[in-house]
């Protein structure tokens, strides 16, 4: 009877077989998820999420989880939708709401995306200041690097190079954990929502919101599982990647958090910007802890430097009904390849030029994508009800749900800021 129970050897090479091929089916479908997760941990983010920690403690972690379901939900949806109709965002809201429409979202989205993409090369400029190279020297070589990656590479070099940087986030856990923080008021701060009035800590939540659930990593993902040329079978695995790679992305900012809530808010040390938390990690939580704060922050600028202006360009294209896409040679696609240098020279250019505010660059642009971000996500839900867009892949009356529950969220943090700002 024993040997009854036991699948024969050749049950257990068949499973092993299939497992395999799922495991190597999801290694090939990775990349839009991870990458247009992870690049929402950019200067910007890292900026809030050490503000927010510095300032508040644990206490404001349960905006932080709740901004990265929000993250999973619509990266979901932004990938279902460029998987089943062959299309960018900015290419299907021309498709369904008309040219004008298209037009101001590409106009609203350039605006954003090149102030962020400055605020990128700012943080370049921050973290290789921190480690003493001038930005004189860190901002054009990672400009020059950039463009040299989009322009040389293949769909899959330009995949394989994002993907290598993004493994520097985990110089922010590493930095997390030798902070020691509590980790039982990190616990409370998630589960149990708690928060003041003050306009400060609304615009932290707003900002902690927008940085996260970013209108350019939504446009981004979209067109990149597009340029992967990803098929409705891949979408279960594609569901993998969306959500593994918007886990890591709260994971990175919980530590973000924790770090700076461990030391620095216990200290009583008020920071404005993540180069800021950098400096007071390091005589506060030690060395280490300083550097691998910097290291991370240089890394995760350079990821984000380079996907902001792809973004761009799937958006620019899409509009235009331009060839985009990174496997094309530049006489292919030429209106893609000039926007994608265009936004990184002029990106680098900003932060180069003296008495550019940079800071007021930075919020300015993170205003402009919570503002962007309402009427984008409204769209977003009413397509992926849409059969005449989806078909068969419309969403669920629950998942429908849970978007409205996030579009409310948005609209609640930014008529707050609005009122308590007046």
């Amino acid at each position: 009877m024993t040997q009854g129970l036991v699948a024969p050897p050749g049950g257990r090479r068949r499973r092993r077989g299939r497992t395999a091929i799922r495991l190597a089916t999801v290694g090939a479908v990775l990349g839009p998820g991870l990458l247009a997760g992870l690049s929402d941990d950019d200067p910007a983010g890292i900026t809030t999420y050490s503000v927010l920690g510095a300032e508040h403690g644990y206490q404001l972690l349960w905006v932080l989880l709740l901004s990265t379901v929000a993250l999973m939900l619509f990266h979901d949806l932004g990938a279902r939708m460029g998987v089943v109709t062959g299309q960018g965002l900015v290419g299907l809201v021309r498709h369904r709401y008309g040219v004008r429409v298209a037009t101001a979202t590409l106009a609203a989205l350039a605006v954003a995306n090149v102030g962020t993409a400055a605020a990128e090369f700012a943080g370049i400029a921050a973290g290789g200041e921190l480690l003493g190279v001038d930005r004189a020297v860190s901002v054009p070589v990672a400009a020059v690097a950039i463009t040299a990656l989009v322009l040389a590479g293949s769909f899959h070099r330009v995949e394989h190079v994002l993907l290598a940087l993004a493994s520097v986030f985990v110089a922010y856990v590493a930095a997390g954990l030798l902070a020691h923080p509590d980790w039982a008021a990190a616990g409370r701060g998630l589960v149990v929502p708690t928060m003041g009035v003050s306009r400060s800590e609304a615009v932290l939540v707003a900002a902690t919101v927008g940085t996260t659930l970013a209108p350019w990593g939504l446009s981004f993902i979209q067109s990149y599982a597009v340029d992967k040329r990803l098929t409705t079978a891949d979408l279960r695995y594609e569901r993998i990647d969306v959500l593994v790679g918007a886990s890591l992305t709260g994971v990175i900012g919980f530590f973000v958090v924790v770090a700076c809530a461990a030391t620095l808010h216990a200290g009583g040390i008020h920071i404005a910007s993540a180069s800021d938390a950098a400096q007071a990690l390091a005589p506060v939580a030690g060395r280490l802890s300083g550097l691998l704060f910097a290291v991370g922050l240089i890394g995760a600028a350079v990821l984000a430097a380079a996907i902001l202006p792809l973004s761009t360009a799937y958006s620019v294209c899409d509009l235009i009904g331009s060839p985009a896409a990174l496997d094309s040679s530049f006489g292919e696609a030429r209106l893609f390849y000039l926007t994608d240098v265009g936004v990184t020279v002029l990106a680098a250019s900003l932060v180069l030029l003296p008495h550019v505010p940079l800071v007021p660059l930075l919020v300015s642009t993170q205003t402009l994508n919570a503002i962007l971000l309402v009427p984008l996500l409204v769209v977003m839900h009413l397509l992926s009800r849409d059969p005449e867009t989806l078909g068969e892949h419309v969403v669920g009356p629950a998942v429908a749900r849970a978007q409205l529950a996030v579009l409310v969220l948005v609209v609640a943090c930014v008529a707050l800021v609005l009122v308590l700002a007046l």
